[in-house]
């Protein structure tokens, strides 16, 4: 069993519900989805054909506690199951980095999945998998990335339309780099009392968005 990876690195979780823990990052190649402000687009090609006990061995070479595979797009190279299944089965508090846009019912129920919903100024809203939410549990999160007013105000029909509070562990409304002041959407987050987690990239603050970070 292999899979095609761009980079394996141990840094601080720069999101989600662990974020300022170090981690292992298994950043898998390739993605199906081109959003405009996607900050990892050196892994859509390249990497490197790692046999599954290969991944494992570096990984293991970190003794980190958590583990996060991320990309691209994960869900996208089919092994991916079998490697969360392994990581879990190692004992690793492991988490998943998803666009939404493919089927997340397959993976294991012990990995924590941080699902993106793809707003209309990512330019990928039509790939939203919104079957997605029927699979969602209280161990996983949503992510928003906020790009305008526009996007803000469509995330706040998405949290209603699919009772995304009742569903997942936190939903997490994070500012588009350079694209909208963090200030602005902190403002409306507060004025509308939302029930979300606004969160700043932790890794574009410390490292400058550098890989391997």
């Amino acid at each position: 069993m292999k899979l095609r990876i761009t980079e394996i690195f141990y840094s601080l979780q720069g999101e989600s519900r662990t974020i300022g823990l170090p981690t292992v990052f298994i950043r898998l190649t390739g993605c199906p989805l081109r959003c405009q402000y996607c900050d990892t687009t050196y892994a859509f090609k390249g990497g490197e054909i790692m046999a599954l006990e290969a991944i494992m061995a570096k990984v293991a070479s970190y003794n980190p506690r958590h583990v996060c595979v991320t990309g691209g797009e994960p869900l996208a190279q089919p092994d991916c199951i079998a490697l969360l299944v392994e990581l879990c089965d190692k004992g690793y508090d492991v988490s998943l980095e998803t666009s939404g846009a493919l089927d997340i019912s397959k993976t294991d129920t012990r990995v924590s999945r941080v699902v993106d919903f793809k707003t209309p100024d990512s330019q990928e809203m039509n790939r939203n998998l919104y079957e997605n939410v029927d699979f969602l549990t209280k161990n996983d999160q949503v992510k928003f990335v906020i790009c305008s007013k526009n996007d803000y105000d469509w995330a706040k029909t998405k949290l209603i339309q699919y009772n995304l509070t009742e569903r997942v562990n936190e939903i997490i409304f994070s500012p588009s780099y350079q694209q909208v002041k963090a200030q602005a959407l902190a403002d409306w987050i507060v004025a509308d009392n939302l029930p979300v987690r606004f969160q700043l990239q932790l890794h574009k603050i410390l490292w400058n968005d550098e890989p391997g970070h």
